[in-house]
């Protein structure tokens, strides 16, 4: 009798890539000339990036840098959930991007049921922010794979696949 193999999908991105990708937003805002005198100010928290600019105008232009920046290392422009643009006093605005990172109950529940609905013979097992699913061929977790790529517009996070056993 065959073990039983797995593989987990998450949504997770690299830190250390969304960090170059600030770095980078940063220094175009300095250079480019129509951003320059802006003042604006691009800070990375532990959940969160808080952008502080002049206008709403500069604000959408600085927004735009930084989803180019994010696709340009491979991140997904789904872990950015925008907040509301808020003045800040002194004539200025404010934007708190929340920084998405595992998978919400609501939407594991459509993955497990996407699945089971496609691939009867595998079994998906929510576990804390993740999905565990498992089936005796690997044939079958390959095509659950294939499934969930194919559908990946329909869920609201970036899912990555791992600990492929």
């Amino acid at each position: 009798m065959a073990a039983e193999s797995t593989f987990d999908v998450v949504s997770d991105f690299d830190r250390q890539e969304l960090v170059n990708a600030l770095d980078q937003t940063r220094r175009d805002v300095g250079t480019r000339y129509d951003l320059k005198d802006t003042k604006t100010e691009i800070t990375l928290g532990e959940k969160d990036i808080t952008i502080m600019t002049d206008s709403e105008m500069t604000l959408a232009a600085v927004r735009d840098i930084l989803e180019t920046k994010a696709i340009r290392r491979n991140l997904s422009i789904k872990i950015f959930e925008y907040g509301e643009a808020e003045e800040a006093g002194n004539m200025r605005m404010r934007q708190v991007i929340t920084l998405q990172k595992g998978i919400a109950d609501e939407i594991a529940k459509k993955i497990q049921k996407l699945i089971k609905a496609s691939h009867p013979k595998v079994q998906a097992r929510i576990q804390g922010d993740a999905l565990r699913v498992g089936s005796k061929s690997r044939d079958d977790l390959q095509a659950v794979m294939a499934t969930l790529r194919e559908h990946q517009d329909e869920f609201t996070v970036p899912l990555q696949f791992n600990n492929y056993r």
